[in-house]
Parts: structure tokens; sequence; C-alpha cells
């Protein structure tokens, strides 16, 4: 009998109860387990409950990431669970992720008991608000009087009962806790859904912590939490959208499927409208600008061309903006009114903001739509789109002609990817290529933008892919990959998985930007050169593998490569790492007027 046929069993320990109750409540039924000794009663607990599903994944780091992907796919909270000591400092990154993302994950940490930290004991640290600046809510719960009474009497520095507590004292004193607790697991877990944020429950617990019943005790049925009313004031939004003849829109990381097509067409079709999508964003339209880089790069040195596109009004909307290029450009060329639509948070990045409009964005395109009459007579889509695809033209003569490089790769990769998978980015150089490439229709386009790290790529991948219905195809560079190896220590790679490696031999990106190259300082410190051998690795982890160093061998290779498959397979594609920045610097160049 496995433990999914086994009858429930409940920890003896209260609070670890109420914990997994709570979870089951509130629909969070995806749980990434670390494995320990102190979080023994939560692991328990939720491994019996045939609610959940659990997985067991070591690498606390990678665990935390692999959480994130999957709550990144089912559009809600996950759990992660961990021992106490520096096991809990370990999600630290993918906790920063989540909350610049706003991503909800849950972090349930165990701990030994108040009296017994600081005193020398092993395994034990200061876990209370470790990560609060990047939480939207945290309760560090208190411990049960009822369980290990004996052992808590007994200590002669503990201050959660008094050393000669009766039996009804200890009773009255449970019964307080119990309600405490209920309360702030309701208030952390209602915070973590209605404000899309990670949140902290600590939870310390005493031994013996293996005991089990098949007894639950009662714990008090949390309401569901009201659906948020916005309310925002549009009539000034409207009439500065109303007399502006150029208006830009800027799209930042978005959920797919996040507008209707009611609302992209009529965007679409608005004179006054250029609309800047970051490959993030998930939209698309053949009159939207899908490469920012490509339209603004090529006219850094033209001054005065580039201060013609400025625009009136500037709206924005979705998560954080890749393009440096976009931010200097609005920067230096600020529009009069900025709004920011968004249900949660607005950044003034470009420092202009005007006000942030606290709502969903479809909703405010539904007002717009409903008051709208005509559109603001104007050229300016249709200036920037000439001068956009004029230069894109010259890029594509450009790339035909250009040698096997990172550029040339990218390339190849995007004109072979099958429609219908999910594409996961790493971070660094892999985004800001795939920003300058038109994609196939996809089921969704995702990267870890908020923190921008490349430190837990692999690792949400593959969470993300483990839970999604599509294949997955990620494509990563060659320290991202490596930086997060332990991504592929698990049971959860799925057969249909893809794993495109841009091998540069280092950290390519540092060759593009301004300092001395080819010193042994640069080369050890910045590009960070590495000769690894990743079929090896490869073979560790069971993954198919395939390597090429040509155009020819890439697409022979990429005709095969999303074929199915018995396991997940990993394509190397290695480029000449001192040719690459000259490639990359070159493509601007040859579409500047």
């Amino acid at each position: 009998m496995n433990a999914r046929t086994a009858p429930q069993e409940y920890s003896t320990i209260p609070l670890a109860q109420t914990i997994v109750a709570f979870c089951q409540s509130t629909k969070i039924q995806h749980i990434v387990i670390s494995p320990g000794s102190r979080n023994a009663p939560l692991t328990k607990g939720f491994v019996s409950n045939p609610y959940f599903k659990t997985y067991s994944i070591v690498d606390e780091r990678s665990a935390a990431f692999f959480a994130l992907g999957i709550a990144q796919q089912v559009q809600g909270a996950v759990a992660l669970v961990c021992t106490s000591g520096s096991a809990l400092l370990n999600y630290y990154p993918a906790v920063a992720e989540a909350f610049y993302s706003d991503i909800p994950l849950v972090v349930l940490s165990a701990d030994r008991m108040p009296h017994r930290i600081d005193i020398g004991d092993g395994q034990t640290i200061q876990q209370k608000g470790v990560f609060e600046p990047h939480l939207v809510d945290a309760a560090y719960l208190t411990p049960d009087v009822s369980h290990a009474t004996k052992t808590l009497l007994e200590h002669p520095t503990q201050q959660l009962l008094s050393h000669d507590a009766s039996f009804v004292q200890i009773e009255e004193r449970q019964a307080e806790i119990q309600s405490e607790n209920e309360a702030s697991i309701h208030r952390v877990l209602e915070a973590a859904a209605r404000q899309k944020g990670p949140v902290h429950l600590n939870i310390p617990l005493e031994e013996p912590l293996y005991d089990t019943t098949v007894k639950a005790i009662p714990v008090a049925t949390p309401k569901s939490p009201k659906k948020e009313v916005f309310q925002t004031n549009l009539l000034t939004v409207f009439d500065h959208w109303n007399s502006s003849a150029k208006k830009i829109i800027l799209v930042g990381v978005l959920p797919p499927d996040h507008l209707t097509k009611k609302v992209i067409e009529h965007i679409a079709a608005d004179p006054s409208i250029t609309v800047l999508t970051e490959t993030t964003s998930n939209l698309s339209h053949h009159n939207f600008i899908q490469s920012i880089d490509s339209f603004i790069a090529p006219l850094e040195n033209n001054t005065h061309k580039l201060a013609s596109f400025q625009p009136e009004l500037l709206l924005t909307f979705g998560g954080m903006i890749v393009s440096k290029k976009v931010k200097a450009f609005l920067r230096k060329h600020p529009p009069k009114q900025h709004y920011h639509v968004d249900s949660k948070k607005a950044f003034d990045t470009f420092y202009c903001l005007t006000d942030h409009l606290k709502m969903p964005i479809q909703n405010f395109f539904d007002e717009l739509l409903a008051q709208h009459s005509s559109y603001v007579q104007s050229n300016y889509c249709a200036d920037c789109l000439t001068q956009y695809n004029r230069q894109r033209l010259r890029g594509e003569q450009y790339l035909a002609t250009v040698p096997f490089s990172d550029l040339k790769a990218f390339e190849g990769i995007f004109r072979k990817i099958p429609d219908g998978v999910q594409l996961q980015l790493a971070n660094s150089s892999t985004i800001r290529y795939a920003q300058l490439f038109s994609l196939p229709p996809l089921s969704g386009v995702f990267c870890n933008r908020g923190t921008s790290g490349i430190d837990g790529s692999t690792s949400t991948a593959m969470g993300a892919a483990w839970v999604s219905d599509n294949p997955m195809v990620f494509i990563t560079g060659d320290l991202s990959f490596f930086y997060d190896i332990n991504a592929l220590w698990n049971n959860y790679l799925k057969q249909t998985s893809r794993i495109i490696l841009i091998n540069n031999q280092g950290g390519g990106i540092f060759r593009i930007l301004p300092g001395e190259k080819d010193t042994p300082a640069y080369d050890t410190y910045f590009e960070t050169v590495q000769r690894r051998s990743v079929k090896k690795l490869c073979k560790a982890y069971g993954i198919g593998y395939c390597s090429v160093r040509t155009v020819w061998g890439l697409r022979l290779a990429l005709n095969r490569f999303f074929k199915p498959s018995t396991k997940p397979q990993l394509l190397e594609i290695k480029t000449p790492r001192k040719l690459n920045d000259t490639v990359l610097l070159n493509y601007f160049k040859v579409m500047q007027d």
C-alpha cells in the first residue's frame, strides 16, 4: 500500500495539521518539498492527503524556482516546504523573483522552538524576517502547548507557559493559540492569492515529529475573500487619450490571452497608436512593433529622427521591460502623460508617471471601447511602422550574409520552433536575442524578468513544463545552464521538454558591453570563460544529446529535434566566442539610415 492509497494520516501536532487543512481549503494543490526532519509533520500531512500534488526536490534553491514555474502556469499559489536553518535561505532568489513578477509562492518553513534559537543548538538561525522586504505578508506562528507539554514545562527559558500551569490552563492557552494561528494563516494565504506575491509562514515544531493519528482536529473553514472591486475615474485619462495624435502603448511581461481579440484589433486599427510589444508580452499583431530594439537602436545616432517619434501619451501595462533602448528613448523624450494600468502596482520607469490606474487592463479597454466614438486622425502609427519595416528589411538582408554566430543561431531556431509549444527563455543574452525576432504562434513565452537573474531559469522551465499540456522549449546560455544544473536533479523531467543551449563558452553578453576584452582578468572575472562538457552532464541525467556548430548542422538537427521521444532532449549549439559581439553590433549598424 503506497502513500496515496493508505488511510489519511494527520500529524499529532495541531499546528502542522492546521497548515495542511488551510492549504487544502484555499485550493493550494501543488506542494514542493525539500527533505528534512523538522518539516516531517508537514511533509507527512501533505503526502498522505490525496488532494495534494507533491514533489520532492533536494536543492531548496532549485525547488523554489521549480515551484515558481508551476505557479506561473497554473496562475495560482504553490507551496514550498523546508526544514529549519539555512535551508530556508536558499529560497530567497525565487522569493525575490516572485515578488517582482507578482507570482504567489507560499513558503512554509519548519523551525525550532523560540527558546531553542541562538543557544548553540544545531540547524537553527533567526528565521523571523529573513524575506521581509520581498513579501506581501508573513506570520511567525506560535507553537502548540498541548504537544510535548512535558518537554516544554521542563525547559528553563521557555515563556509559552507558566512552569506550574494546570491542565485547564494549558487547554485554555492552546485554544487561544489555535485561534490566533488560524487567523494568521488565513490572512497570509489570502494575501498571497489577492496580492499575487510571495508569503512566509514560519512554523515552530517540537519533537516528537513523526507521530501521526487518523483523527483530524477541528479547524475553522476560512471564508472566501471578497472579489476586489475596482473604481477608477477615467474621464481625464480619456480626455488626454482622445486629444493625443501620437500615442505609444508599451507592453511588458503578460500571461497569454490577457486581452480579447476585439481589444487587440481595436488598438491595432487606431492610426494614432504605435504598439511596442516585448517577446514576453504574449501579444502580437502585424501592426505591432515586436522588436523594439530593431526600431530604436538604428535611430540612436539620428537624434532628430528619433525625437520625431516622441509620443504625446504613453500607456503601459504588463510587467518588467527588457529593452534598455526604449527606456532610454522615453526618458530622453518623455510623453506629456504616462498612465500605467495594473491592479496592483506601477513603477515610474520613465520618470514621468502621471497616474497609476488601479484596475485590470481588460477593464480599462472595455471602458475605453464603451465610450469610444472615432479614432484620432494621425499618421503616427504608419510613420513608425514604415521606419521599422525598412530597418527590419535591411536587418534580414544582413542576416543572410553573416557567418555562424549567436545571432544566426537564434534566427535558425525561431524559424523552426513548432507552433503551439510553451517557450521558456533564460535571462541575459537569451532574452535579448529573442527580442529581435518574430515568433511563431506559441502557447506562451515566459522568462524570469522580475529580478532578471540567471540563477533559476532552468528550474523554472522544468516546473512549468511539468504542469503544462504543451511541449516545452527552453532556450538558455551556457552560464545560465551550468549555474542551475541541479534543475535536472529530480524526477520531474518531462519527455516532451526540449533544451536548446547556446554555448559560446562564457558570458557572451559582456563582450557587447564596454571594457577591455581578451585579457586574463576579463576572461576570468567578466566573461567567465568555461569549457565544461554538456554531453557528459546529459548522460548523467538521462537526457538525449546532440551538438552542432554550423548553419547546416543546426538546420538538420532542428528537423529531428522536436520529434517525439522517450526522454527530454538537449541541443548544444556551439558558437564562436570572439565573433558574436561583432555580428550583433553590425546588425544594428546596417539598419541605420
